[in-house]
């Protein structure tokens, strides 16, 4: 049965890559990116592999929260249900590094933006649904100071550590809603692919990025996922396995839970 899926950032890079893959097997794929053009061209794209459906595009700037509750409301304007959220989208170096909020903009687009999409979508995805969260071989113990723009950090150090925070936030509410029935699994797709990221932070073409989208379309349909909430699976290993210490602390991940949670209602208030 066709499944309704929703990646954000799916424009280039390994969303658009299982964007694709979801398409060619039939399923209706929501297609988010911040570029309204991009978005029409890979829609495009996507609706000439000759499927049924045509994708639907959503423009969102996940840096800004009111976007983010934009995005929500647009898409619950035309779905009661959605099977899938992929939390792809990503951000390792940019020009402007600080949001309007004064949040680093890595710390925001990789971990607090998901978060938010992820507690907003909640009442669509019931109690089956599945959030696919994009974290990476790339963790660092986070910085509680730095995780609310209190700190400046380098690129790579503020990656690593939004990634972690994204894994840490993964098992703490998969865990939480794990008798739910919602299943929230944390994935690393594999270092070093071909991405965007990749070519801009080290200057590599990188590996075939099918073999990220690979593991999402798995993690996003197969039998193998359905009991993982919680959990994290690491693609280099090519297996379900243990990510980095902090994130295996209940009592660390529940304080990045709550950071978060500060931090938007500040935002919103």
């Amino acid at each position: 049965m066709p499944k309704t899926i929703l990646i954000t950032g799916s424009t280039d890079g390994i969303g658009l890559e299982t964007a694709k893959m979801l398409v060619e097997q039939g399923h209706h794929v929501l297609l988010h990116g911040r570029n309204s053009e991009k978005l029409k061209i890979v829609q495009a794209q996507l609706t000439a592999l000759g499927k049924d459906q045509e994708p639907e595009i959503y423009v969102a700037d996940l840096s800004v929260m009111s976007d983010v509750e934009a995005l929500v409301k647009a898409i619950a304007a035309k779905h009661t249900k959605l099977d899938v959220l992929i939390n792809n989208a990503g951000v390792y170096s940019t020009s402007n590094p600080i949001t309007q909020d004064g949040l680093d903009v890595r710390f925001v687009v990789n971990a607090i933006a998901p978060y938010l999409l992820t507690q907003r979508l909640l009442p669509l995805l019931a109690t089956s649904g599945r959030v696919v969260n994009l974290s990476s071989a790339a963790q660092a113990t986070v910085n509680l100071e730095a995780l609310q723009g209190k700190v400046k950090l380098t690129a790579p150090v503020a990656y690593a550590q939004s990634k972690l925070a994204i894994t840490m936030w993964s098992r703490s509410l998969g865990l939480a809603l794990k008798d739910r029935g919602v299943m929230i699994v944390a994935v690393n797709p594999a270092s070093m692919l071909g991405s965007k990221m990749v070519k801009q932070a080290y200057g590599v073409s990188g590996a075939d990025l099918s073999i990220g989208a690979e593991i999402l379309v798995r993690a996003a349909l197969s039998d193998e996922f359905a009991t993982a909430s919680g959990q994290y699976f690491d693609n280099d290993k090519g297996r379900f396995a243990a990510p980095h210490p902090d994130a295996l602390e209940p009592q660390k991940c529940e304080e990045i839970v709550r950071i978060i949670q500060r931090i938007l209602e500040k935002i919103n208030n």
